[in-house]
């Protein structure tokens, strides 16, 4: 090899050099960026309690991907987690980076927010950022054999009840708001105002409760595979349920709480992954016409009102349904419900006790 030649030869390895060391630092920027997106694809991700699974992964989801890309040309692909409200809050704060959280209760995005990953005010969003409601009622078996009618009856003897376990799912308690709150309101057979009898019914029913799964889905799961008289759960669950083919009927009682879910967008997490606007644009879709019907085909009560109109045959009218507000929000029913020295706290370590 000559000289001449082999100068050629260093220059040409020393020019792929730079080349390779300069698209290293690329892909190594586009990779410490987080950014979860390309000119024609981009990823959300949605962390969600587990109820509202079929109205999101078989409707909801599919008509905003088909809405945006109309819209801008971008394919949108989705990453969905699904557990106990509770749960996922907490996944959330440990480290779990969804873009966006729906949750069954308002408190456990709550906690997100005070955890520093929502810096907006998401409750200043439409319906105070709730994209859905529902009721909390009583799934009994076909013909209702054990003929229960309302909150009172579950405190029989010898009763087997299902409901999940209020550490891990929210829908735990919102069924345990439902039944102190209409024992309070003097709708499931105590005097008004009695906290004492409101407390002895609640450690009557849970006296009776067999199984405490992690969430409503898998509580209702059990539910579905002959275990329990009778399962305290939301309206929706059990309509998706027999959407699929359950016989299982329901019972509305006199009295219960409306359950209303919240939806969030997680501010760290979208700018770390450069996807704010798409998720912003799916936290609104939620609010739409297409996504309120999509809501409803699947047991949710929509929270738009003329929708809520078109479908109300699907959903039997209640006598008193009241809000969160009645036991006095979701901060004082933390610590007088679920704290140290609270009801539902004192009855399960009275039941423990008496074991």
């Amino acid at each position: 090899m000559n000289l001449k030649r082999s100068n050629r030869l260093g220059r040409s390895l020393f020019f792929c050099l730079v080349l390779t060391l300069f698209f290293s630092l690329v892909f190594l920027q586009g990779c410490s960026s987080g950014s979860n997106k390309s000119a024609n694809k981009v990823t959300l991700i949605l962390g969600a309690y587990t109820t509202p699974r079929e109205a999101y992964g078989k409707a909801i989801l599919p008509a905003f991907k088909k809405y945006w890309q109309e819209k801008t040309g971008q394919d949108v692909e989705f990453q969905e987690s699904y557990q106990g409200s509770g749960a996922q809050s907490r996944a959330i704060i440990g480290g779990f980076e969804a873009d966006i959280t729906a949750l069954s209760l308002e408190g456990d995005v709550d906690k997100i927010s005070e955890a520093g990953l929502i810096t907006h005010d998401w409750k200043a969003q439409p319906h105070r950022g709730m994209v859905s409601t529902s009721i909390v009622v009583i799934a009994v078996r076909q013909g209702n054999p054990k003929g229960i009618k309302d909150w009172a009856d579950l405190a029989q003897a010898g009763l087997n009840v299902l409901t999940p376990d209020p550490k891990t799912s929210g829908g735990a308690q919102w069924n345990i708001n439902a039944i102190y709150g209409a024992a309070l309101r003097g709708f499931a057979g105590t005097p008004k105002d009695d906290k004492a009898a409101a407390q002895e019914l609640l450690k009557n029913i849970f006296r009776n409760v067999s199984i405490m799964d992690k969430g409503a889905r898998e509580s209702i799961t059990t539910f579905e595979k002959g275990v329990g008289d009778a399962a305290i759960t939301y309206e929706n669950e059990v309509l998706v349920g027999r959407k699929a083919g359950q016989t299982y009927e329901y019972v509305t009682p006199r009295s219960t709480i409306l359950i209303e879910n919240p939806v969030a967008l997680i501010d760290k997490h979208v700018d770390k992954h450069g996807v704010r606007e798409v998720a912003e644009a799916f936290v609104n879709f939620l609010w739409s016409q297409d996504a309120q019907r999509a809501y409803a085909e699947y047991g949710l009560r929509p929270v738009d009102l003329k929708i809520s109109e078109e479908v109300k045959k699907n959903f039997p009218p209640v006598d008193d349904l009241w809000r969160i507000d009645y036991l006095g929000g979701w901060k004082r029913v933390t610590e007088e419900i679920y704290g140290a020295q609270g009801v539902y706290t004192k009855v399960i370590e009275e039941l423990q006790k008496n074991q």
